[in-house]
């Protein structure tokens, strides 16, 4: 059986504008949750996105729900695909991706398998997954889940939440904890380019940063 469910409303694109502009891994500085498993990797080198999670779940040699979302994404919009904890079918390759090329999504994230690599890096689209499989997905009708809450990577998703990917990973942001994150984290990041120029002018990264002194008032007694 499918069970299909309405899109979710679009996150507004100046808070999507604002965190692009902030890391993951900066954000992961204060943040403790909603990082994704790192097994998820980029596929692709100095791509960051953000967008609207638009999420699918699917069972092991049945793709056609996947079919179903490249038909339903919206530009801007990030899918999401459960694979029901299936690491062996490759749950897209080239034409997907290139269907969700053309139809505007910012990328695509797999808890699994993905094929085609030369295709997926030839079109341009930006896929997360945890690795590459000959074997693929078929059209059974196994049934599937098209905007429903999922898993991927370890995290609850939502139609609706905020992502925010690049090559060091993946970050699932609740809409209301966007704004909060991402100043932060850009907030952060500029600090560090103060600290950089710091240590380009002699000081010491462990002072600058005042480990030094965290180290000193705990040292053993000799």
């Amino acid at each position: 059986m499918y069970d299909l469910n309405p899109l979710p409303a679009q996150i507004d694109r100046s808070l999507l504008e604002l965190l692009v502009r902030a890391e993951p891994a900066t954000i992961g500085h204060f943040l403790h949750t909603g990082f994704m498993d790192p097994d998820i990797k980029a596929l692709f080198s100095d791509k960051r996105v953000a967008g609207t999670a638009v999420t699918v779940r699917y069972p092991g040699p049945d793709g056609a729900m996947a079919h179903y979302a490249i038909g339903q994404i919206r530009p801007g919009d990030i899918l999401v695909i459960d694979r029901c904890g299936d690491h062996r079918h490759a749950s897209l390759g080239g034409a997907l991706a290139y269907a969700a090329r053309a139809a505007g999504a910012a990328g695509i994230v797999v808890d699994g398998m993905v094929t085609d690599i030369a295709e997926l890096r030839r079109y341009g689209m930006p896929v997360w997954a945890r690795g590459l499989s000959t074997i693929t997905v078929k059209t059974l009708g196994l049934g599937g889940d098209f905007c429903a809450p999922v898993s991927c990577g370890g995290v609850a998703v939502s139609p609706g939440d905020a992502i925010l990917a690049d090559e060091n990973g993946v970050l699932v942001l609740p809409v209301s904890r966007i704004e909060f994150a991402a100043k932060k984290a850009i907030g952060l990041q500029e600090a560090e380019k103060h600290t950089l120029a710091r240590v380009d002018a002699g000081e010491r990264y462990p002072d600058i940063l005042g480990t030094t002194d965290v180290i000193n008032k705990h040292l053993l007694p000799k």
